[in-house]
């Protein structure tokens, strides 16, 4: 394992088709949206996303959903105790939740559970994440939707109930925007590698990878493009609000409600001396 040496930045473009990309449960489970209409789709979400991708490629987490769990544990406090119920000393409770996680190491985590001999230990994680923000404002559709079998059987004689109404909700079309980065510092304090970096291009890159539902069908959501900038310095050669705004997303007509990838003008502005790597998602 490689020490992590150098900042790194990236920018994910991620297309929306036919598909609710994040719902909002104060809302109905609408997609998200601000108040201009722009789509959302929230940090956490990513994140969870990313934590699942971690899984499929091996790697042990932390923050498991109850359905993905792969240890026998029904909570965080149970996952806890198993591995750092003899852990007593703070600094090192961190170390060795950092060392078996690797959400842990890259997101970082508070623990504050009973078993944790009345500690509560933070970690500050070197990755952060922005939430995705589409381009333009999204148009979203709402669909009425029925059930027509009875999801508890009825008494003997006893009457049918009727069918149960509902709503979906989907956005027609949206091309929304991930900014993130990776802090050298921070990284170096958790034990984030080099290796973890190229593990989390990867689950970027693969973000949609087994996580069809019926709100997101296979292929309704898509990485377009995956840029990463690795600096030559920890600090980096360029603020990360520099680098992120190097990519530059246009509506070829801004008259027209646009459908797909095609109807915007993607460039990249060029910085001396730092170069992305620009990758094709799935």
């Amino acid at each position: 394992m490689s020490e992590l040496q150098n900042k790194i930045d990236f920018v994910a473009l991620i297309s929306v088709n036919m598909a609710n990309s994040n719902g909002d449960p104060l809302n109905g489970n609408r997609p998200r949206t601000d108040y201009n209409g722009f789509g959302e789709i929230s940090d956490v979400c990513v994140k969870r996303k990313i934590r699942n991708r971690m899984q499929d490629l091996g790697a042990r987490v932390f923050v498991q959903s109850e359905e993905r769990s792969d240890d026998g544990c029904g909570s965080l406090s149970e996952r806890a105790s198993s591995v750092l119920k003899d852990v007593k000393d703070r600094q090192l409770y961190a170390q060795k939740a950092c060392e078996t996680w690797l959400d842990v190491r890259s997101f970082g985590q508070v623990f504050a559970f009973k078993d944790a001999k009345g500690m509560s230990v933070g970690v500050r994680g070197p990755v952060s994440i922005h939430q995705a923000v589409s381009v333009s404002p999204v148009e979203i559709e709402s669909q009425q939707i029925t059930k027509s079998v009875n999801g508890e059987k009825t008494e003997k004689g006893g009457k049918r109930t009727s069918d149960t109404m509902g709503m979906k909700h989907f956005v027609r079309f949206g091309l929304y925007m991930l900014k993130g980065s990776v802090n050298v510092q921070l990284a170096q304090k958790t034990g984030f590698t080099h290796e973890d970096a190229d593990m989390l291009k990867e689950c970027l890159r693969t973000l949609f990878v087994n996580d069809a539902s019926s709100a997101c069908p296979d292929g309704s959501m898509e990485i377009v493009k995956l840029y990463w900038w690795e600096h030559n310095c920890k600090d980096g050669q360029y603020s990360s609000a520099k680098v992120h705004r190097s990519i530059q997303v246009r509506q070829k007509d801004e008259t027209a409600l646009p459908t797909s990838v095609g109807d915007y003008e993607i460039t990249v502005e060029e910085l001396p001396g730092l170069i992305p790597e620009i990758t094709d998602g799935v």
